[in-house]
């Protein structure tokens, strides 16, 4: 069995009837998983242009495409499917449909994630791929490395224009921010502060990558920062920055390792809490706190340990626990290219903030002035369309942790859906 076999299931419908997948996507260059539905308005708007980008060139390129329906019923989605000219993931697989959404984090449609003959990932934001080329020039649109984009990008400094190879072996922040943005212009200043007193001298670099809409913003807001600056000419170079690192909004500050990896996508939260770079270079601990923010909770499935009411001995204790497995995955995340592990790992320690919230989603009692809770087990799974898993309190061993991760991988455990 082939590994799209194994993704997608044994058969697939085509326009003549089901045809098996093997057979379907043999001698293919790249198969685009279409994720649509006939109700969703900006998918009806992508279908036809996608159709007929699909015809007239893609599929004479080695393009398939694969139709993953998120239509509410059989008439729907045999009504839709009837204008496209490609595969479709057979409609009653419910399950599959689910699975790939999950798999690969797709959030809304349309969507578009392009696999290559081995099933391996080349882009998951192939939508936007393929519209910048419609004639395929670049297929299999294989997104270009960090190094690639920004190792002869101009960057503008004090002491002059260096290239970004130039920052192999440091470690920097890609500051992604504009004049025109309320919040940037309340962050900035803070940050240059912290640079100038302290993460300088560790080494950290930055590296302002405007979204200002003119030059001349640009150089008024430059002019209040003391590290180094992409030439703001270079707005294709920007928006491959963006694409490359997912950036949807501002400020965002995304720090970069001395091999070139990243670090985290959330520096403004690292540094805000340590500015003067106690942690650099604030690497992600493999055990999250709550009280630091939500994290990943809505992209990757997590193991929580509700543990409000307890000493601060036994919390520690616990993550020290859970720091061993919790380090398992990331390492396996790592050797397979994933960017985020296949579990991730948070302690709720504190009653403020989201761990109110979460205890009502999850149906466990308000913590209430004075009340001692043993510590509880929840595996919380947002990307599941809002499920959730129950498992044991009281003592959280390594035991404990590993069979209930055994019987979440099992499938074992009963499904629960957040309130």
């Amino acid at each position: 069995m082939s590994a799209l076999s194994t993704l997608l299931g044994d058969k697939l419908t085509g326009k003549d009837g089901e045809i098996a997948t093997d057979t379907a996507l043999a001698g293919k260059g790249a198969i685009a998983l279409y994720f649509s539905a006939h109700w969703c308005p900006p998918c009806r708007g992508f279908t036809p242009k996608l159709a007929e980008w699909y015809k007239k060139d893609l599929s004479g390129k080695g393009l398939e495409v694969v139709f993953v329906s998120s239509d509410k019923d059989e008439a729907s989605f045999k009504d839709y499917y009837g204008e496209q000219p490609w595969l479709a993931l057979p409609f009653n697989d419910r399950a599959k449909k689910d699975a790939l959404s999950k798999k690969f984090k797709v959030q809304g449609i349309p969507a578009v994630v392009i696999l290559g003959p081995d099933g391996s990932v080349i882009t998951k934001d192939g939508r936007a791929a393929i519209s910048q080329d419609e004639t395929g020039t670049e297929f299999p649109w294989r997104p270009k490395s960090f190094d690639d984009i920004f190792g002869d990008a101009v960057l503008k400094g004090p002491s002059g224009d260096v290239k970004g190879s130039s920052l192999k072996g440091k470690v920097f922040g890609l500051y992604f921010s504009a004049h025109w943005c309320p919040p940037c212009r309340g962050f900035t200043p803070k940050l240059a502060e912290w640079y100038r007193n302290d993460l300088q001298a560790k080494g950290f670099e930055v590296v302002f990558v405007s979204s200002d809409k003119d030059e001349a913003s640009f150089k008024e807001y430059f002019a209040e920062q003391p590290w180094f600056a992409l030439d703001f000419d270079d707005r294709k170079r920007k928006e491959q920055l963006s694409d490359h690192f997912g950036v949807e909004g501002i400020p965002s500050f995304v720090i970069i390792d001395k091999d070139g990896s990243v670090i985290t996508k959330d520096g403004r939260s690292a540094v805000t809490g340590d500015p003067t770079g106690a942690e650099f270079p604030w690497y992600p601990k493999p055990v999250a706190d709550l009280k630091s923010g939500p994290g990943s909770l809505n992209e990757v499935a997590t193991l929580m340990v509700f543990c409000e009411t307890s000493d601060e001995v036994a919390k520690k204790a616990i993550e020290d626990t859970l720091t061993p497995i919790a380090k398992e995955y990331l390492e396996k995340a790592k050797a397979a290219g994933e960017e985020d592990p296949e579990l991730a790992f948070t302690l709720v320690t504190s009653a403020e903030g989201l761990s109110e919230r979460i205890r009502g989603m999850v149906s466990l009692p308000a913590l209430e002035e004075g009340s001692k809770l043993a510590p509880k087990l929840i595996l919380l799974d947002i990307p599941d369309k809002g499920g959730f898993y129950s498992g044991p309190d009281g003592e959280i061993s390594a035991e404990v942790v590993r069979k209930f991760l055994a019987d979440y991988a099992a499938k074992t455990l009963t499904r629960q859906q957040l309130e």
